[in-house]
């Protein structure tokens, strides 16, 4: 446990982990659970989520950003949102697994590769 709080890229990338599962059901959640709800009630329950999403992504920012720059933090949630969302909509959401992931997961490495290379 005293190395993972002693090592901030890996806390950092946990608590982003965290951070987007709750984003992710904050985000989509209720197109699957409240579809016959008014949109205000979706709302509601959204932002409810997204606060315990708030509460791991505020912190794991400030940990991050003192061991990377803004654009590699960036980029690390992006990667971060793509493998927490294709789950999401295909074990989730009943969304067929698509070419398109891969090919999005792809650039995304490319991404990685342009945003670090230089650290």
């Amino acid at each position: 446990m005293n190395a993972l709080l002693n090592n901030p890229l890996l806390l950092t990338t946990l608590l982003l982990i965290g951070s987007n599962v709750f984003m992710t059901f904050a985000w989509y959640g209720h197109l699957k659970n409240l579809g016959q709800s008014p949109w205000y009630i979706a709302a509601l329950i959204s932002w409810g989520i997204a606060l315990f999403e708030y509460m791991l992504q505020v912190p794991a920012n400030r940990i991050g950003y003192g061991a990377m720059n803004l654009a590699q933090l960036k980029i690390l949630q992006e990667v971060i949102t793509l493998s927490v969302f294709v789950p999401f909509a295909v074990l989730y959401m009943n969304q067929p697994l698509k070419w398109d992931y891969l090919y999005a997961a792809l650039c995304l490495m490319g991404a990685v590769y342009f945003i670090f290379r230089s650290a």
